[in-house]
């Protein structure tokens, strides 16, 4: 926007406001007198006064009042001198000359009046425009700020109650729920990370730093190994938090029910770009997933149901390929 523009402001450091304001007057002027040379041209002596109003008020919105009464000043004295009525002198060549001059030199100044009027009111609003910026970014500071710490309250007391629980499975339950709500915080922490600003999420990090938790969580040791790789994407917010979610759940599955029996194993977490999308694939090199359902599942299936509800929220499609070479989930997720 023209109005925010400020020449003499943005230059400042370097030269003083007045020499800005006369460069700006000086450019202006250069510009209306070629643009005269050009017309001349086309229509020799058509519209003397015309370029003075528009050169006027460009450097008025450029460089404030002084620039555009300097341009409209300099252009008002070539154009009586050099084009009309007599060129080279100032003399009139009828009566109403002074009269005509007299109109012009009211004319700018009042086009000068409405430019500096526009231009201040600009600058105004860009400044309540600003202020509300940094109002919404101190506000957003502390509202994150206040989420990590109910975060934080959550997963301790979640954490303090599964410790507490005398029952495997209810301890079990519990470090399911831990598990999940440190996803979300942590896609939240992420939000606020880099240049990507509060409304995506740069996957890369996320997945890795995702993957390095639930290895250190899941107490995976060097025999069974967690694998992660993704390429440089930003997602918004709420995918990267259903897919998060999506790599807990799969991840903490293999690591419970992949290697029954097995002293060593391997999950691979990929995340990657394809045509018109993105795909997450969670693999293992396990046992397999049983033909039929396990009775006795302390969760009664609500990690795949999970699982599909995320998917769902993420827009995406699940798929399951198991064998005795292991299990392969693939998410695909559309743009």
């Amino acid at each position: 926007m023209l109005g925010e523009i400020d020449v003499p402001e943005r230059l400042a450091p370097i030269m003083p406001r007045w020499l800005s304001r006369l460069l700006v007057a000086l450019v202006c002027t250069a510009m209306a007198v070629l643009v005269r040379v050009l017309l001349d041209e086309i229509v020799p002596g058509g519209a003397v006064f015309a370029l003075i109003f528009p050169a006027a008020m460009l450097a008025t919105l450029f460089a404030h009042w002084q620039a555009g009464a300097l341009t409209a000043a300099i252009l008002i004295l070539h154009s009586w001198y050099f084009l009309w009525p007599v060129a080279g002198s100032f003399h009139f060549a009828t009566a109403s000359g002074p009269l005509s001059v007299a109109s012009v030199t009211i004319s700018a100044t009042i086009t000068i009046s409405i430019a500096e009027i526009f231009r201040a009111s600009a600058r105004r609003a860009t400044r309540e425009r600003d202020l509300q910026i940094a109002e919404r970014d101190l506000f957003l500071a502390e509202f994150d700020h206040r989420v990590k710490n109910n975060f934080a309250v959550v997963v301790s007391l979640l954490d303090m109650q599964r410790r507490r629980a005398n029952e495997p499975a209810t301890a079990e339950a519990l470090a399911a729920a831990l598990s999940r709500v440190e996803s979300i915080a942590r896609a939240h922490r992420h939000l606020y990370r880099g240049d990507s600003g509060p409304v995506s999420v740069d996957m890369a990090s996320y997945i890795k730093e995702l993957c390095d938790a639930l290895a250190e969580a899941l107490m995976l040791r060097g025999a069974i190994r967690l694998e992660c790789h993704s390429d440089p994407v930003q997602l918004p917010r709420d995918r990267a938090v259903s897919i998060g979610l999506i790599v807990n759940e799969l991840v903490t599955n293999a690591a419970k029910h992949a290697f029954s029996g097995r002293s060593e194993g391997r999950i691979q977490v990929s995340f990657r770009c394809e045509p018109g999308g993105w795909r997450l694939a969670v693999a293992d090199n396990g046992v397999g997933m049983p033909e039929e359902p396990v009775p006795d599942r302390t969760d009664g299936g609500l990690g795949q149901k999970l699982i599909d509800a995320f998917a769902r929220q993420a827009r995406g499609t699940v798929a399951t390929e198991s064998g005795s070479d292991g299990t392969r989930v693939v998410l695909r997720l559309t743009q």
